[in-house]
């Protein structure tokens, strides 16, 4: 019987030049903003290395590492123009190779793709004067000096990596610098660099690749990862991109290609190239299978293949020579060992939610909503350890936090009862998932409840728990994660709004959307966008108000797209800066005092409903029942628990467990906090 190693398409290796990778699964270059100081240092590295362990057979690391001075980080890229990054470089490549698996590097110059006011202060640059939306920086105009000293960099920082012990690099030319001299969008330039011939847009990329060679040789790896068609009008069209790939396989310099398509100097180009969640899955997966038969390159591509499914589809079509699965791994770094064990209905689903590259592009470090070890490597495991006791564990709330909560102690070899007032799991997940473009935010809740039924955890449904519920478990520990319920006050009052209506009572159906709508949203999370989508398709006129300087914050850029494209309608205002001070009724509507932290304005508007998105508050009644009975009166060692030791406070000799809450029974956070504070607290007990 031939082994899973010898049937799988995706289990195949490829060989790229004189490297055999040893399967056709891939980590795409991206950026999660782990560097210090412009430095891949530890945490940069454990991500990675957690990702060879597991089996992939290349791991590309550093979107958009810098070439240049004046191509300054816009979230934390590492610094590739510095020679102290080589000895970094090399210990994280060990790594990797110790594991058996190959590492490359993304080189780039983000040209207009940056801002002047980072870094060194030196003007961003690009062959056109136009800035990028995204980024806001007006760009000097490349003279020929800066053309010529931005080829030796690249050539600079090739060498640097290759001292570093890469297997080879990958040069960016997606909305980047090279690329920008491809378009016809944002070149400007005239002579041998200008719009006017193909062959003149692509000497700049030709010249770097010539001056990289000179320095690496014609053995070391180099590709580029391209966008091969901008898909907007007077941009690059598929046809120059088919003709760029001829270009550069004839220029006998380029060992690979890895397709992009479309454009990112907008958050809605952006989510066209980097699809999310509700939007179809592989979209470009053809295009690039086009790309691959008219070039004869070795061709890689990833955008939203987050299933093994379709990277198998890739590989056995042809389409693909590697597949880039990045945000899957992100979600699950052991998808490749569970494919090869066999164990593909364990692996943990992308859902799509996007909240790593959406907290990178809004200044944060990727995080996944889903898991959060990733990106905590140093400190969180992916692997549980079994406790050296069994202990006898009571979680109450089957949100993504009692979920998370009970698998981990479940896989500590813990006895788990899981008490939940609703008739199935999933808390305030289950209105997110309720419209139909965020359906796959029940994935979050599936995968848990499989875990924790496969571990042999006790659920038990329709069971609002009281606190002699709990204490006839006998519990040595228990966990509460009742979560919050949606409250209508006022900010800074203990006046409750009841002629107002919540966003989650519009999600849940409970109450159907009036005509004439204002969606106060104080939250600026995604509940109220979802209510006002609901809102509009039930043929309702919106008002959506903040008395933040803009709406909507915490859903952030790629995830804004999103709702905007809906909600660009004639029957939909925004309104920023306006808080709601007053509501009352005049007759059969709704009359709204209006207020601003501007000035002392006062003014009045007139609706037939009000629905208020502000949060949570905590459904904390249990747990303050539960707390004399408890050991250590629901106090929590933060030095313990940052530090990754064991809770032992006991302010209570009598008391008979450990009392512990977690997620929005605490506050109103979001749903990676809860699952975070679950792991981080669960994983010692």
């Amino acid at each position: 019987m031939k082994n899973i190693s010898e049937t799988d398409p995706l289990l195949t290796p490829f060989r790229l030049k004189h490297l055999t990778l040893r399967n056709r699964v891939m980590i795409t270059s991206h950026e999660p903003a782990y560097p210090e100081d412009g430095m891949p240092k530890a945490r940069y590295r454990l991500y990675h290395e957690e990702r060879a362990r597991a089996g992939v057979a290349l791991t590309m690391t550093a979107g958009s590492a810098a070439v240049s001075r004046d191509s300054p980080p816009v979230f934390n890229n590492i610094l590739a123009y510095r020679d102290e990054v080589v000895p970094w470089i090399r210990e994280l490549t060990d790594a990797c190779h110790e594991h058996g698996a190959a590492v490359m590097i993304q080189l780039t110059h983000l040209g207009r793709r940056t801002t002047w006011n980072k870094g060194d202060w030196l003007p961003a640059v690009s062959p056109g004067p136009h800035r990028e939306p995204a980024h806001r920086a007006f760009p000097k105009v490349l003279e020929d000096w800066d053309i010529a000293r931005i080829i030796e960099d690249y050539a600079a920082a090739a060498e640097r990596m290759q001292a570093g012990g890469m297997d080879g690099v990958e040069l960016y030319a997606g909305g980047h610098l090279m690329d920008q001299f491809w378009s016809p969008l944002t070149n400007t330039l005239t002579g041998p660099y200008g719009a006017d011939t193909l062959e003149n847009r692509i000497r700049f990329t030709t010249d770097v690749l010539t001056a990289v060679r000179k320095r690496v040789g014609p053995d070391f790896i180099v590709g580029i990862r391209a966008t091969a068609d901008e898909m907007q009008t007077g941009g690059i069209t598929e046809d120059e991109g088919i003709e760029i790939g001829r270009m550069l396989k004839a220029s006998g310099m380029v060992d690979f290609l890895n397709v992009n398509r479309g454009r990112i100097h907008t958050d809605p180009a952006m989510t066209k190239m980097i699809p999310i969640q509700g939007m179809r899955s592989a979209p470009h997966l053809d295009f690039a299978g086009r790309i691959r038969r008219a070039t004869g390159l070795p061709t890689f591509h990833a955008s939203r293949i987050q299933d093994v499914a379709t990277a198998r589809h890739a590989i056995a079509e042809g389409h693909l020579d590697m597949v880039g699965m990045t945000r899957a791994h992100m979600a699950d770094p052991h998808l490749l060992a569970k494919i090869i064990e066999g164990r593909e209905d364990d692996i943990r689903p992308c859902v799509g939610a996007n909240y790593c590259l959406d907290r990178i592009y809004q200044g944060g470090m990727a995080l996944c909503l889903h898991n959060a070890a990733t990106g905590r490597e140093e400190t969180m495991p992916h692997t549980i350890i079994p406790a050296l006791t069994r202990r006898t564990v009571v979680v109450v709330g089957a949100g993504p936090g009692g979920l998370e909560a009970a698998r981990v102690a479940a896989a500590r070899g813990h006895a788990v009862t899981l008490l939940e007032a609703a008739s199935g799991p999933g808390g305030q997940v289950r209105l997110t998932a309720r419209s139909p473009r965020r359906s796959e935010m029940m994935g979050l809740i599936d995968w848990r409840v499989a875990q924790c039924e496969a571990a042999g955890v006790d659920i038990r449904y329709n069971t609002y728990a009281d606190a002699g519920d709990v204490t006839a478990l006998n519990p040595d520990v228990v966990i509460v994660a009742t979560g919050g319920m949606a409250h209508t006050m006022l900010f800074e009052t203990d006046t409750d709004l009841p002629l107002a209506v919540t966003s989650w009572d519009i999600l849940s159906g409970d109450v159907a959307p009036g005509s004439d709508i204002l969606i106060y949203d104080e939250a600026g999370d995604h509940a109220g966008l979802q209510a006002a989508e609901v809102a509009l398709g039930a043929g309702a006129k919106i008002e959506i108000m903040t008395p933040d300087r803009s709406f909507a914050p915490e859903v952030m850029a790629m995830n804004l797209s999103r709702y905007m494209k809906a909600l660009q309608h004639n029957d939909v205002r925004f309104t920023i800066a306006q808080r709601l001070v007053g509501l009352d009724r005049v007759g059969n509507r709704l009359r709204a005092t209006l207020g601003t932290d501007y000035s002392d304005r006062v003014t009045h508007a007139e609706y037939d409903q009000i629905v208020v998105n502000y949060g949570t508050m905590p459904l904390d009644e249990l747990y303050f029942d539960l707390r004399p009975l408890s050991q250590n009166g629901g106090a929590v060692d933060h030095a313990a628990l940052i530090d990754g030791r064991q809770q032992s406070i006991e302010t209570n000799s009598d008391g008979a467990f450990q009392l512990f809450r977690i997620g929005d029974a605490v506050s109103s956070r979001n749903t990676h906090a809860a699952i975070y504070d679950a792991l981080r607290l669960i994983k010692d007990l």
